[in-house]
């Protein structure tokens, strides 16, 4: 886990480690496998967490687009991605390659996740 950008009651929002500027982990605290497992309350937490995650996303970086997918293919606990696609990244740059790109921003992570907090 990353820095962390908000805890609440059932979720918490934390940056993803490394160099990936703009991408965040959506996580409920109770340990589930999958969407359909969360509770109500839980899946109204996760949406509005998202929203709030994406709206900071689009003022902090301005990024191309701000996309949102729920996998979990690796790891067997609820968590949905909400990240910036940065203005300008080439095609051939993949979702998850990070910034490997010469035009690619630099970000102080730790302090876009102070800034990302007031949005929620």
């Amino acid at each position: 886990m990353g820095p962390v950008v908000s805890t609440e009651d059932l979720v918490v929002v934390s940056h993803r480690p490394g160099d990936f500027p703009g991408y965040l982990f959506v996580e409920t605290r109770r340990h589930v496998a999958a969407l359909d497992e969360l509770t109500a309350d839980e899946v109204s937490a996760v949406s509005r967490a998202a929203w709030c995650a994406a709206r900071g996303l689009r003022a902090e970086l301005a990024p191309e687009h701000v996309f949102s997918a729920i996998a979990g293919r690796s790891v067997a606990h609820f968590h949905q991605h909400v990240f910036a696609r940065h203005q300008g990244t080439p095609a051939e740059v993949g979702w998850l390659d990070g910034p490997l790109w010469t035009g690619a921003p630099v970000v102080d992570v730790d302090a876009l996740c102070g800034r990302l907090a007031g949005y929620f």
